[in-house]
């Protein structure tokens, strides 16, 4: 009887719908985000792009990513959310079609970089929506939802590379981004109709604007930074982690790809874990301790990863550095953002964290394609180490009590 009066619960039924629906339309955004990764070690092999081609690839999409973000971040506070779903993920399919099919490298950067614009338009409005349209505790579990599927999107991406072709994987990533977007608009539209999803009237002469001065007083600059560290682990590093496979490690491209899916299928596991379990229970929802813990456990995990050569031993603790790292961009994006409902401002403020996370990435990338060739595996590392403890010293608290997230959850 309890179990039925929870489910027949209107703010229950809203929350399990509006994030499920919004963490299956993510989990494709993040299938299309990974498949050039999951199949650069086959492209490799078969010479279709070289190593830096591949790089300019991925960098375009990600600046592509981050500035999409920025704009259609500020667009999803003034949009509904329906078509900032629907539309991003269809014209993304249609870009992930095309790339097998263009003749030159050009070609598939440009319709790369596109695709990775049109995905920009999901997470900021989705993050809105749920906040907005859900009571806060279920908001940040949705936004857990969200942070998983960005993860667990990597593992299928490596599946897809490894029982297709390279350029099978992009075709079968546009029809799911099209079925995604079609059920999507059909499913917000529900939504509204139901009354499930309101969107906040602006009264008559107000104007809608972006109030900096509290989004700063609620530590919007401290979690930008945080977002430009984790945001190169998650993306630029993640990235990587095929290649580092096979050429660092010694594997084949197909073992490559297994072994990366099965990496990131263990780390999909990291916003429950790190969440529910580490944050809630044993840091009692303290910001700040959760997020020394995070980036210190990271940067001593990268620095084993230095000096353990035993390719098993390796791929464990750099499994371990991986998901501690993502604990720390869960409480970025899974506790902070949502805190923010109250601003206004969900959206843009969402959008610009994420912006700073990719560009960040995008410029790592370009570095970390070059030193791959100049200074190799071994100190590449040691510099992951290195933006980890960065972050460490960031998080410290400085004279602050509690962390700005907290404070901003205690109202």
């Amino acid at each position: 009887m309890r179990l039925k009066q929870i489910f027949g619960d209107v703010e229950v039924k809203k929350a399990i719908s509006l994030g499920g629906v919004c963490m299956i339309s993510y989990l494709a955004c993040y299938f299309a985000r990974n498949i050039l990764s999951a199949a650069t070690p086959q492209m490799l092999e078969d010479g279709v792009f070289t190593l830096e081609i591949i790089g300019v690839m991925s960098t375009a999409c990600m600046i592509a990513y981050a500035i999409g973000q920025l704009i259609n971040g500020v667009i999803g506070d003034k949009v509904p959310t329906k078509y900032m779903v629907s539309g991003g993920l269809l014209l993304s399919g249609v870009c992930n079609a095309a790339l097998p099919l263009l003749p030159s490298a050009v070609g598939a950067t440009v319709a790369y970089a596109m695709s990775g614009f049109f995905l920009s338009m999901l997470f900021a409005p989705i993050t809105k929506v749920v906040s907005e349209n859900t009571i806060p505790r279920y908001a940040t579990r949705c936004c857990l939802g969200f942070t998983f599927a960005s993860i667990f999107g990597t593992p299928l991406a490596g599946v897809a590379a490894v029982l297709f072709d390279w350029d099978v994987a992009f075709i079968v990533c546009s029809i799911i981004l099209a079925v995604m977007g079609g059920g999507c608009f059909l499913f917000f539209t529900f939504c509204e109709r139901k009354g499930w999803i309101v969107y906040r009237k602006q009264a008559p002469g107000e104007k809608k604007r972006i109030d900096v001065k509290l989004l700063v007083r609620r530590g919007i600059i401290r979690f930008a930074l945080i977002a430009v560290l984790t945001g190169i682990v998650r993306t630029s590093v993640v990235f990587w982690i095929p290649t580092y496979l096979a050429q660092h490690l010694g594997y084949s491209a197909v073992d490559a790809a297994a072994i990366f899916s099965g990496i990131t299928l263990i780390k999909s596991l990291s916003p429950y874990v790190n969440n529910l379990a580490i944050y809630e229970m044993v840091m009692k929802r303290r910001m700040t301790p959760t997020l020394l813990f995070m980036f210190g456990a990271s940067t001593v995990c990268f620095m084993l990863m230095y000096f353990v050569t035993v390719p098993l031993l390796n791929i464990i603790i750099l499994t371990l550095a991986l998901f501690t790292s993502a604990g720390a961009a869960t409480m970025l994006f899974s506790i902070y953002c949502p805190s923010l409902r109250d601003t206004g401002n969900v959206s843009s403020a969402t959008g610009f964290l994420d912006f700073m996370s990719y560009i960040a990435a995008a410029v790592a990338n370009l570095l970390f394609t070059d030193a791959i060739s100049s200074i190799g595996w071994g100190p590449l590392i040691l510099i992951w180490a290195g933006l980890m403890a960065v972050g460490f010293i960031i998080s410290l608290p400085f004279g602050r009590r509690t962390s700005p997230a907290a404070d901003a959850e205690a109202r």
